[in-house]
């Protein structure tokens, strides 16, 4: 499960280390360290020019929480912000775009909340800021869609609604003890594969979708102030101390 990341890597940076070939600087973000459901981020895709042969690497601005093509209505984007690597390839929702529109979502991390034992039938939780070891981008697996709003003429601005979806899958044993699932990134070497629109064989994709190994990641707990979206600014992400720690769950 991943529900809230934090993105405040600058763009100018995600383009050299993506080798982004298009960029427009008018869409640019804020950077947040409190990223929830429906909110804007960053994705790196790959697009067919019209009448081209070869795709050109973008770094877009998509909102997260995927509405299908099909939808009615975008208010299903709420909960359709993950994809489980297991299935992704299967479930109407996802299939289409796993075979033609993947991307990456650059973060700096994202969070996940601990259940705590005690508490009744609402037991205390503790969140947890996971990140690479390295202090590197974490490079997330993605799909996205396009949504045509008929509200709207076509031309507008707003004709078109472009939404994404983080793939999940199943946390590897450091990380399993907080959530048994956990977005899945990718391997540098898996990026040139995982986007290219041309290939939609899934018998080629989802080998690309491999847990990476103990050791990658870092968990460490934060303060429970990440709870609420009306909250952001970098003390997020702070490890709490010990002492810190035993205040908050007891």
């Amino acid at each position: 499960m991943c529900g809230r990341f934090a993105s405040t890597t600058k763009p100018e940076d995600l383009v050299e280390i993506f080798g982004v070939e298009q960029w427009d600087p008018a869409e640019t973000l804020a950077p947040s360290w409190n990223v929830p459901p429906t909110r804007a981020a960053f994705a790196v895709l790959e697009r067919l020019p019209k009448g081209g042969t070869r795709p050109v690497r973008q770094l877009r601005v998509l909102r997260w929480g995927l509405v299908p093509a099909w939808a009615k209505s975008p208010e299903s984007a709420v909960k359709m912000i993950n994809a489980r690597a297991e299935t992704i390839h299967e479930k109407p929702s996802y299939r289409q775009a796993f075979a033609s529109r993947r991307c990456i979502v650059p973060v700096d991390g994202y969070f996940e909340w601990q259940t705590l034992p005690g508490g009744g039938s609402r037991p205390p939780k503790q969140p947890y800021f996971v990140s690479r070891a390295d202090g590197g981008v974490l490079a997330l697996a993605g799909v996205y869609e396009f949504w045509r709003d008929r509200a709207h003429p076509a031309g507008h601005p707003e004709a078109w609604l472009v939404t994404c979806s983080i793939v999940t899958t199943a946390a590897e044993e450091t990380l399993a003890p907080i959530h048994e699932r956990m977005p899945l990134f990718l391997d540098p070497a898996a990026f040139d594969d995982w986007l290219d629109p041309r290939l939609s064989d899934p018998d080629e994709l989802l080998p690309l979708l491999v847990p990476p190994a103990p050791g990658a990641l870092l968990a460490a707990p934060v303060a429970a102030a990440v709870g609420s979206i009306r909250n952001d600014g970098p003390e997020l992400v702070r490890p709490l101390d010990a002492e810190e720690l035993v205040t908050t769950l007891f």
